[in-house]
């Protein structure tokens, strides 16, 4: 992992991952604290491969210990979002593997989630067009999604013979769109349209396809302005509460709270409203 890490200053070099990160099976662009991932394949609507599971992990992993990466917005190229594993790059070098083989194919496409929803950043996806198999996944563990009238969200598993159960698809949908609703998804295959994920909570909001990008990325800016150790501690208790008991959860808030008013952003909100000025964050 050593490629995405900051050679610069020896201090910071392993706690930052680079914003001048080379990808090499997609693209990515960094500007003002937010970066940009772009899956682009857009002749065949951006499938996923080994090689681009692998390094989407790798990257998110990486980015747990960033100190110049705030925010992140996941979206594809041409119009699409991602139609999920290729057929041929992927689904028939399947076919022919063996069982252990196979276990450490679907654990890295699990890790992948993992390391999306463990990564302090907030991470948006921008969603246009087709967002199919691990690709409406890929969008699931995303902590918001924006998306177009065209956007059709479909986890197609059980379409090809495989359970819907899949890179924690069980787990996540029916918290964001409710379990009978999921189930109607998982089992069926069927897609979901864009007024469907808005009114089920799936999007938080839809926008015009030339509008898309722009509007994830001013949201991504506007998170990344923000106190984004206090956003990180947020995400960090969003995803360790779903396995508490309310009192539990409450004791974590409160330690979890008591650590951020330590931070210098805590303070400096203080001093900006007495001053009556808004507040700089600087993510200390």
């Amino acid at each position: 992992m050593n490629h995405l890490i900051r050679a610069d200053n020896p201090m910071r070099a392993q706690f930052a991952a680079t914003a001048a990160y080379a990808a090499q099976h997609f693209a990515w662009s960094f500007s003002h604290g937010v970066g940009t991932i772009t899956l682009n394949r857009p002749q065949r609507k951006n499938p996923l491969t080994f090689d681009s599971y692998a390094e989407l992990r790798d990257l998110f992993a990486a980015l747990r210990h960033s100190t110049d990466v705030k925010v992140v917005v996941v979206t594809g190229a041409g119009g699409n979002f991602c139609s999920g594993g290729d057929v041929h790059e992927i689904i028939g070098p399947l076919t022919k593997m063996t069982m252990p083989e196979l276990l450490a194919f679907t654990r890295m496409t699990g890790d992948l989630v993992k390391c999306m929803r463990n990564s302090p950043q907030p991470v948006i996806g921008a969603i246009d067009g087709i967002c199919a198999g691990a690709g409406a996944m890929v969008a699931l563990a995303c902590d918001m999604r924006l998306g177009t009238a065209h956007t059709k969200t479909a986890f197609l598993f059980t379409r090809v013979g495989l359970a819907g159960a899949d890179m924690g698809a069980c787990a996540l949908l029916p918290r964001v769109i409710g379990q009978g609703r999921a189930s109607e998804l998982l089992f069926t295959g069927r897609a979901m349209t864009a007024s469907e994920g808005l009114s089920w909570g799936f999007f938080n909001s839809l926008h015009e396809s030339a509008d898309l990008l722009p509007k994830a990325q001013a949201l991504a800016a506007e998170l990344a302005a923000g106190p984004t150790f206090a956003q990180g501690m947020t995400k960090t208790m969003l995803q360790q509460e779903w396995a508490m008991t309310i009192e539990q959860a409450i004791e974590a808030e409160a330690q979890a709270q008591a650590i951020c008013m330590q931070t210098q952003d805590f303070k400096r909100a203080y001093d900006a409203f007495a001053a009556k000025q808004k507040p700089v964050f600087e993510g200390s």
